[in-house]
């Protein structure tokens, strides 16, 4: 039997109205005032609320074996957590392992995410290339629905590639309409900087942000730019934590250059004063890359959503527990980066949004939802409140306050970057195609329910101008 969510305002990326919603067979049927439905159908009453999109966060690590060790919250947890603030789906990465197959690993990520509460899609990193790479990426978008690949620009003697591979990887994703995304630091100054912090007794969390200075990213996300300009591929710039690589990218955008940013909820509320407390624990436990970055970084990217040229807020959801950040108790490079917030990525980014005018409650749908839809080709099946569109759906009441703790958290590690913050805007009811799964305070959500989400190829206009386009024609030669 079908749902309907009654008496709430129907909020989109580009429309906000007073309307029921009615769905069935896990997609929307009928959409209008007072709309008719079969006896027997559940009602969701949503007076006083917001009926929106459910969200999507373009960027989680779930299960990730990483430094060493593995993330606690698995394709389950993590997207229960997901549903608990109003995320429906998730957009994961596969990480092959260098020199790896990635059809072997997107099989791999397949098998680990057949757990998942709601929907999700793949990004396929490149951890090195070889015409094995290249023909596998032609496979992974044309028959697997990826239609994404991430470069990392760090992580130096383990995932990061050369300003040689990145032009063979770009060109690849240009050659079989895939979008490319980078991780944008410089990982060769980052390592040094890192020997360097280390050389002069400098071994506690501390050492992570005098070692990622705002810089790093600034120039990696140039440099991409730059690279993805000349080849005229479409760019996506991941976890933009930086004023420098806003700036980046707004310059490009102003061009005309089809680029796109990320950032991450975290860095819209937290600096990096974190890493100077006296607690080794609380430090670590916010050790990620990029860092936090310094008092002023956080507003700039506010600006940046703002304007436009920041388009998507994700989490980078990546948990390790108090006891796995330890690993690096004696030498902060070994520290297991990553930290949590697909939780409360949406209550946050409502709270430091909305309630404080920075951004509309539309540009709020847009950052969290729609516009990772419609950049990864899922608009309008995801991201959207239209008759055919999946029943993903957030009743979103914007007047119920919650203090964020790890106490009371559904993800699994034993942290929380946001403890003590309370918002006012949280998640009320979730549904992922039609399924009511959370309900005001009560987790409904299915284990194995989720479904992969195939993405097609991008079309040749996408990426804009190609400048190999403009180059002349050969000169013939009379002999």
């Amino acid at each position: 039997m079908g749902i309907v969510i009654r008496g709430g305002t129907v909020l989109t990326a580009d429309l906000t109205t007073r309307a029921d919603v009615y769905c069935d067979g896990g997609t929307i049927q009928a959409l209008g005032p007072d709309v008719e439905v079969p006896t027997g159908t559940e009602v969701i009453d949503a007076s006083g609320c917001y009926v929106m999109p459910g969200g999507i966060d373009p960027h989680t690590h779930m299960q990730l074996p990483f430094m060493g060790t593995r993330v606690v919250d698995d394709f389950f947890t993590g997207t229960v957590a997901g549903v608990t603030g109003g995320t429906t789906m998730i957009v994961d990465f596969v990480i092959p392992d260098k020199g790896g197959s990635l059809l072997d690993a997107v099989d791999t990520w397949q098998e680990r995410a057949s757990i998942s509460a709601t929907d999700f899609g793949f990004h396929v990193a490149i951890t090195g290339w070889s015409e094995a790479v290249s023909e596998e990426m032609g496979v992974v978008t044309a028959e697997r629905g990826i239609n994404s690949y991430k470069f990392f620009m760090a992580y130096k003697n383990a995932i990061m590639v050369s300003d040689e591979e990145l032009v063979a990887g770009f060109s690849r994703c240009r050659e079989i309409g895939a979008i490319a995304a980078v991780h944008a630091e410089h990982g060769e100054l980052v390592f040094h900087l890192q020997q360097e912090m280390l050389r002069r007794g400098i071994t506690g969390p501390e050492g992570h942000p005098q070692s990622r200075p705002a810089e790093v990213e600034g120039e990696a996300a140039a440099r991409a730019i730059s690279l993805a300009g000349v080849l005229g591929v479409p760019l996506y710039i991941v976890h933009i934590g930086a004023e420098q690589a806003a700036q980046a990218v707004t310059r490009a955008r102003l061009a005309g250059q089809r680029v796109f940013g990320e950032t991450l909820a975290g860095f819209l509320a937290v600096d990096d004063s974190v890493y100077y407390n006296e607690d080794w624990d609380f430090a670590a436990s916010h050790v990620m890359s990029p860092c936090f970055k310094p008092k002023g970084h956080p507003e700039a990217l506010w600006r940046a959503l703002q304007s436009g040229n920041l388009q998507t807020i994700g989490t980078d959801h990546c948990t390790f527990t108090v006891e796995q950040k330890r690993m690096g108790l004696e030498d902060f490079t070994k520290i297991p980066n990553g930290c949590g917030g697909i939780e409360d990525r949406m209550s946050i980014a409502w709270e430091l949004g909305v309630n404080t005018g920075r951004i509309t409650p539309n540009e709020f749908v847009a950052a969290t939802s729609t516009s990772a839809a419609r950049i990864f080709n899922m608009h309008p099946q995801k991201g959207a409140i239209r008759v055919g569109s999946d029943a993903d759906l957030v009743v979103f009441d914007p007047e119920k306050s919650k203090t964020i703790s790890a106490q009371s958290q559904y993800q699994e590690n034993d942290f929380n970057v946001f403890e003590g913050t309370t918002v006012k805007g949280v998640a009320v009811h979730s549904l992922s195609r039609g399924r009511h799964i959370w309900a005001d305070g009560d987790v409904r959500a299915e284990r194995g329910a989720g479904r992969f989400v195939y993405r097609e190829p991008y079309g040749p206009a996408y990426a804009g101008i190609d400048r190999r386009l403009a180059l002349s024609t050969p000169r013939k030669v009379e002999r």
